[in-house]
């Protein structure tokens, strides 16, 4: 099989993505990590130092702050004609937050139906996977009729739009489009009140291994900056132009997101409070980055955890003949995982926050290098429940994908990304190719790649191109 065309991958669930939850520990990473550790400091260990010990520091501001404030840290806008506008005035703080919550982009009544449309389909199709097996809260389910519009409701393709717009940059020749959205079929989740099972702890998606891989985000030149001490000037989370090269999934991981997720994103179907199995994030998507790259090259010189454990003196990087090839949380095919042991300047016992309340028709999304987890157990009265829809800009990589999934989508197979087997393939009711064009708009149809993408006009000329190169590979 070619690269653009990988071999389809075997069943399987959201566990298989998570080293914790499917309580498999990866082996140790192989001499070659070392030797990549080796090269990314060889020129620069003072610098790293340096800024190691400026990170630590901001870390401790921004954590208490974290802790005093809670919830109420994430910014929220309402869904209007000016989200663009709305969103530009709280640029600087969803920038550094990482995560925000967009209000009613989508009628309550009509995002709860959906929750409803999807029970039926789970009820008439009664072999369809979850996890976990027994009770399943999160649903191997990608092509629903209802998720299939939900993707491709105006209103949250002009969320997108303005989410790209508003809060990212990319240099005027990088063929990437901000004003085209392309769809990425992902799960749902239902949770039940009680569940104590989906527990997912803090992690980042897009990746874990390939951060410091030459052949992964280093195509890009992503974190560059990082790996030479200059975080704070010359690290722009936002700029998308090196992503655009980047490789997040060099090893296949069942659920390993290929394309270029600027945000990723899901729609509420239900109210749901703080501690009732949301979210949690770390509202520090910059610093909680740095920190995750930076981690491997240093140790504590004192173990034990006491008083000045944080501290800076008590850190030491670890180059030459000590370095090891762990990369703390990270084994290949699955995501990025911390924990408070690994990752301890984190101190995420206190600064892993929920996101506010939300309602049926809310859309929330955090930054595709934001760490994240799930509420341990749901300690509500009714269901959490969601549809993951991330936001993608075009590139032609991601269309590449897209052509992928659009054939997955006629099958009725997962997505190429996700665990494998015959998914919906001979289940009732669902929606083809037709029902699309029917009940869904021209840009709905277009994300999917049922049609031409159409370039905006005032895009730059990089995001022209890029939607050229796009449609090409849709076979346009």
């Amino acid at each position: 099989m070619s690269a653009l065309h990988p071999p389809p991958k075997r069943e399987g669930d959201i566990s298989d993505t998570f080293a914790s939850l499917s309580k498999n520990t990866p082996p140790p990473l192989p001499d070659r990590f070392r030797q990549l550790k080796l090269d990314l400091t060889k020129h620069n260990p003072r610098a790293l130092t340096a800024s190691w010990n400026r990170l630590l520091a901001a870390l401790r501001r921004e954590n208490e702050l974290i802790s005093r404030s809670g919830p109420s840290i994430i910014p929220s806008v309402t869904f209007t004609p000016n989200l663009a506008s709305d969103l530009g005035s709280l640029r600087h703080e969803i920038r550094k937050r990482g995560v925000a919550v967009i209000r009613n982009v989508i009628p309550a009544d009509e995002a709860r139906s959906y929750k409803f449309e999807i029970e039926e389909y789970v009820r008439q199709n009664p072999s369809t996977r979850g996890f976990p097996a027994s009770n399943p809260q999160v649903w191997e389910l990608y092509w629903s009729a209802a998720q299939v519009r939900a993707r491709a409701h105006p209103n949250l393709l002009e969320t997108q739009r303005a989410l790209m717009g508003s809060l990212w940059t990319a240099s005027p020749d990088a063929p990437v489009s901000l004003g085209t959205p392309l769809s990425y079929a992902d799960r749902l989740r239902i949770r039940q009140p009680g569940d104590a099972q989906f527990a997912l702890g803090p992690h980042m998606d897009g990746g874990s291994v390939e951060r410091w891989e030459t052949l992964g985000y280093g195509r890009g030149g992503v974190y560059d900056s990082v790996f030479k001490g200059e975080w704070e000037e010359s690290y722009d989370p936002f700029d998308a132009s090196g992503r655009v090269d980047a490789v997040t999934d060099l090893y296949g991981g069942l659920g390993a997101c290929s394309m270029f997720r600027m945000f990723q994103g899901w729609l509420s179907m239900s109210r749901v409070k703080p501690g009732e199995g949301t979210l949690q994030v770390y509202p520090l998507v910059k610093e909680g980055l740095v920190y995750t790259l930076l981690r491997p090259f240093f140790r504590a010189k004192s173990k034990e955890k006491k008083d000045g454990y944080l501290e800076e003196e008590n850190w030491e990087f670890t180059g030459g003949e000590r370095m090891e090839s762990q990369l703390q949380g990270a084994a290949p095919g699955c995501a990025q995982e911390m924990n408070e042991e690994l990752h301890p300047h984190l101190e995420l016992a206190k600064t892993m926050v929920n996101v506010p309340e939300v309602g049926p028709g809310d859309y929330v999304v955090w930054h595709c290098d934001t760490i994240h987890a799930v509420d341990k157990t749901h300690n509500g009265r009714s269901d959490s429940s969601v549809l993951y829809i991330p936001v993608c800009p075009t590139t032609e990589a991601s269309a590449q994908y897209v052509a992928r999934q659009r054939d997955a989508f006629i099958q009725g197979t997962p997505g190429p990304d996700f665990p494998g087997g015959k998914g919906e393939s001979q289940h009732v009711g669902r929606p083809t190719a037709e029902y699309i064009k029917q009940h869904c708009s021209d840009l709905g149809a277009q994300t999917v790649g049922l049609e031409r993408l159409i370039a905006l006009k005032d895009d730059t000329p990089g995001g022209k191109e890029a939607v050229e190169l796009a449609n090409k590979a849709l076979g346009f």
